[in-house]
């Protein structure tokens, strides 16, 4: 038996990027929200129950799924490092590049031997257009996500049509989270492309950076 020589891209359920919309193979849409946190140590005892309450009405209110995501990954310093190196270069004063440079020493000490995570909250909202076929019945029945199509792509009509579901689904998710104190901003196709992209190559981080 031959080795498989599936693309990696037949696995993955994304068919394009369009306008900060995620198209799925399915015909499902995605939009995703990159939400800020909240730090509760820093809250009275009457403000963490009313943010809980908040939140707890926004669930209650939607009448669709979203997906909450948390991002975890290791903080890559080497850009600050890059940054401080430079401004080392460019100090004239000998006393100040010397503090520069221990500072340098201090920070790759530090984050040597403490594991310096860092947190993205991501929002996924979701909308997938219901897909009409006629079975060997004659009888109309309503397919969701996962079922197969036999159409070749949605028009540009059903596309702007299906976007503009998704659009107050968004709306609706936006006004309830600001409602809770979390500030959102909508990623772009260039936001959305990187982070798969991420994603699906985390070895990219530990790759050297090119210093020009």
């Amino acid at each position: 038996m031959s080795p498989s020589t599936n693309a990696t891209q037949e696995f993955i359920p994304i068919k394009e990027v369009r306008d900060g919309i995620v198209i799925l193979k399915d015909g499902g849409m995605r939009s995703i929200l990159l939400c800020s946190s909240l730090n509760f140590a820093l809250k009275s005892e009457d403000e963490r129950r009313a943010i809980l309450f908040q939140f707890q009405d926004f669930l209650n209110s939607l009448d669709f799924s979203i997906e909450i995501v948390v991002q975890s990954r290791k903080l890559d310093i080497r850009p600050y490092i890059a940054l401080l190196e430079e401004r080392g270069r460019a100090q004239t004063n000998n006393l100040m590049k010397i503090q520069v440079r221990e500072y340098i020493e201090f920070i790759k000490s530090f984050t040597e031997n403490t594991n310096i995570m860092t947190k993205n909250f991501f929002i996924v909202v979701t909308y997938s257009p219901a897909i009409l076929t006629v079975n060997q019945s004659g009888i109309a029945s309503r397919l969701g996500l996962g079922a197969k199509q036999e159409q070749a792509g949605a028009t540009e009509t059903s596309f702007d049509e299906n976007r503009s579901q998704l659009e107050e689904r968004l709306s609706v998710v936006e006004q309830g989270l600001i409602r809770t104190g979390i500030r959102v901003v909508r990623l772009g196709t260039e936001e959305v492309i990187e982070l798969f992209y991420k994603a699906f190559n985390p070895g990219e981080a530990e790759k050297p950076i090119k210093i020009d």
